[in-house]
């Protein structure tokens, strides 16, 4: 079944990040990736935010949590 990718899987698709990279990169585990990636169900922690963009910012350092999350 197919699931809608959320901001944030769309952002690492379109620069053909893959959510291994995410995961090595954030310290997060791979359900949390997927969470954030697919399934959108809720915010992350404040915590977990800063993980993922921590990481991100090797590959964009503009980079803010806004993109991705509603705030």
């Amino acid at each position: 079944m197919f699931k809608p990718k959320t901001k944030l899987g769309k952002w690492l698709d379109k620069r053909g990040i893959s959510n291994t990279w995410l995961q090595k990169n954030s310290g997060l585990g791979k359900s949390t990736i997927t969470d954030l990636t697919f399934r959108g169900k809720h915010s992350p922690t404040q915590r977990t935010m800063s993980k993922v963009l921590k990481a991100l910012r090797k590959i964009d350092p503009n980079v803010k949590s806004n993109d991705f999350w509603d705030m």
